[in-house]
């Protein structure tokens, strides 16, 4: 019986491989750089993150994520004339931020992004250089536009397949690892003000086939499309409640949806929920430790009348992040948050 169930869970990533070829955030809000490259350069320091993510704790072959991010802005001035101008807040989540709050000047953002996602049998490993282009259009808008382009590495560990029939002429007679090399593309557009952010992306923009076998069976590989958005709403000088959406499109499947609501103290800490529609709620709490240090953590639970809700312990995501460069020693993002 455990070994039937083994096997119908490896079938069932066989039959959504062409669905789901990306990993999920639960904190995507945290590093909106992981799903647009718009983002690139949009702060005043270098932004470091890495990220585990442990999905469906218990079910073998569950999906594991692993991803680096890495983008700094170049030759960007700062709202205040130099590191030691006096008079100046720098608590984002307070009313005297947003009344001083000033588009960004002209400026250029590059950075890496790499991640490193498997499910049971399948891992997929993609390393991408971005650049964005920043602007303000008016006193309290800005606008950035980014693409990136880099490649995608598909492997398939055939040993780790398990068939009734195991000359199943769909894996082949072979037991090693099958690879593929794929280019790969990402473009975005962020538009954000002291109080809003909207953005759209689209990544694995260059669509092909994908023989994962020793057969004329092919698999697709086909665009994830990405909008979100998101606001700065200030309960009171110390207290800040973000909201923000992100719809996520994959062709010949359903739009995804996720809600995600932060609520935060001054610079220091916060807690929130994400909630997708149909599949789950995570809850999600973080600390800023000082202007170079800050840790999130995220605890996914799947919806009881899911497939795999009753099967699993949960799902763990783990962020750690490092600024550099941090001159005017801040401790929270101001273009993102």
């Amino acid at each position: 019986m455990k070994k039937n169930r083994i096997i119908i869970f490896f079938l069932f990533w066989s039959a959504t491989i062409v669905a789901q070829q990306r990993p999920h955030y639960s904190q995507y809000v945290l590093n909106n750089y992981i799903v647009n490259p718009a983002v690139t350069g949009i702060e005043n320091y270098a932004d470091i993150k890495m990220s585990m993510r442990n999905q469906w704790v218990g079910i073998p072959g569950a999906p594991k994520t692993v991803y680096f991010t890495a983008h700094t802005p170049l030759n960007k001035k700062d709202y205040r004339e130099n590191s030691t101008s006096l008079g100046m807040k720098n608590n984002p989540m307070g009313y005297d931020f947003t009344e001083t709050y000033n588009s960004a000047e002209p400026h250029h953002g590059i950075g890496v992004s790499a991640f490193n996602y498997s499910t049971g049998y399948i891992n997929r490993i993609n390393a991408m250089l971005n650049y964005a282009y920043h602007m303000g259009l008016t006193e309290t808008w800005n606008l950035g536009g980014g693409f990136g382009a880099g490649f995608s590495h598909i492997a398939v560990n055939r040993s780790q397949i398990l068939v009734e029939n195991p000359n199943d002429p769909l894996i082949g007679a072979l037991t090693g690892i099958k690879r593929k090399f794929k280019p790969d593309l990402s473009a975005g557009l962020y538009l954000y003000s002291k109080k809003y952010f909207f953005g759209i992306s689209g990544q694995q923009l260059i669509p092909g086939k994908l023989d994962i076998t020793d057969t004329s069976y092919q698999t697709s590989l086909v665009p994830h499309l990405f909008g979100t958005a998101g606001i700065r709403i200030n309960l009171n000088e110390y207290v800040s409640f973000l909201p923000s959406i992100m719809f996520r499109y994959i062709q010949n499947t359903p739009i995804t949806v996720d809600y995600n609501f932060k609520l935060q103290y001054t610079n220091f800490m916060w807690i929130g929920a994400n909630v997708r529609r149909g599949d789950g709620i995570s809850a999600l709490a973080g600390i800023n430790f000082n202007s170079t240090l800050n840790v999130s953590y995220a605890y996914d639970m799947t919806a009881r009348n899911k497939l795999l809700g009753p099967l699993n312990k949960g799902t763990h995501e783990l962020v750690v992040g490092f600024v550099l460069n941090n001159r005017y020693n801040d401790l929270s993002p101001k273009k993102v948050w």
